[in-house]
């Protein structure tokens, strides 16, 4: 699947490498070695894209409560996004990473939570584009001038008071966006305590693509949710609210425009225990 508002295919980015409409961020990253990313960037990566930092650009530093990756300050994102050319409402920024939009759909959810709607994912990330052997460069884009002013969509997020108030509810469904063992609490990686959130629901976040990082077809995303359709609400957590995105990513493809975001997750809920 390919060339939608929310995903775009190699082709049709390649066709667009130099349309002063789009911007290209790469998203890389990995939460066992966190300079890895930015070292891949500037090795090699698709020509004009710009790189953002999960840790230092799409997080905020953490605190006692809020879990391991805190929203960023909007201000201090908006700031970032004007500098690599993105225009509020306007520019049509391509997220991309090679991890099956773990962290490109942070970007995405992100860009959504501050009301810039023109965005999309590169299905098949970095490693698809290296497949279809597209241009690479380390070359670094220089910063540009534009106007990224966010208008926070509180709809789109919840706190955890929300989501003990309501995630009993019968019209309400909890996820648990983490692998099945973490889910269980057979496995802990990462936080302190193994578990999940009393009457969560668990898909995995893996499950919106196939193995190579290709996303499922609107068809299989939405028989996917089929079960969750009917809710009103679909409150979506994982461990510190990025591969959660990935779900949320799902749901926009599925046609399911009820999905929250509950950024704090499991890190932060076990915070106040």
């Amino acid at each position: 699947m390919s060339d939608s508002q929310i995903v775009v295919s190699p082709s049709w980015l390649l066709e667009h490498l130099n349309d002063p409409q789009v911007v290209i961020v790469d998203c890389r990253f990995s939460l066992a070695d966190p300079q890895l990313g930015r070292r891949q960037y500037q090795e090699s990566h698709i020509q004009g894209s710009y790189y953002l930092d999960l840790n230092q650009d799409l997080s905020s530093p953490l605190g006692e409560h809020g879990g391991r990756h805190p929203l960023p300050n909007p201000i201090d994102l908006g700031h970032k996004l004007s500098e690599i050319g993105v225009n509020y409402q306007k520019t049509l920024v391509v997220a991309y990473d090679d991890s099956r939009f773990a962290f490109a759909a942070r970007l995405w959810w992100l860009l959504h939570y501050l009301g810039h709607e023109n965005v999309a994912v590169l299905d098949g990330g970095f490693t698809g584009w290296q497949k279809a052997d597209y241009p690479v460069t380390n070359i670094i884009p220089q910063p540009q001038t534009a106007s990224f002013v966010p208008q926070i969509q509180t709809n789109k997020i919840v706190d955890i008071k929300t989501v003990k108030n309501k995630k009993d509810l019968p019209e309400i469904v909890l996820v648990d966006s983490r692998e099945s063992d973490r889910y269980r609490g057979e496995r802990e990686p990462i936080d302190k305590i193994a578990g999940h959130i009393p009457g969560a629901v668990n898909y995995p976040w893996q499950e919106v693509t196939d193995p190579s990082g290709y996303l499922l077809s609107p068809v299989e995303q939405r028989r996917r949710w089929e079960e969750l359709a009917t809710a009103e609400e679909i409150l979506v957590y994982c461990g510190s609210g990025v591969t959660a995105c990935v779900n949320l990513l799902s749901l926009e493809l599925a046609g399911i425009s009820k999905g929250k975001l509950y950024a704090g997750s499991w890190s932060d809920w076990i915070s106040y225990m």
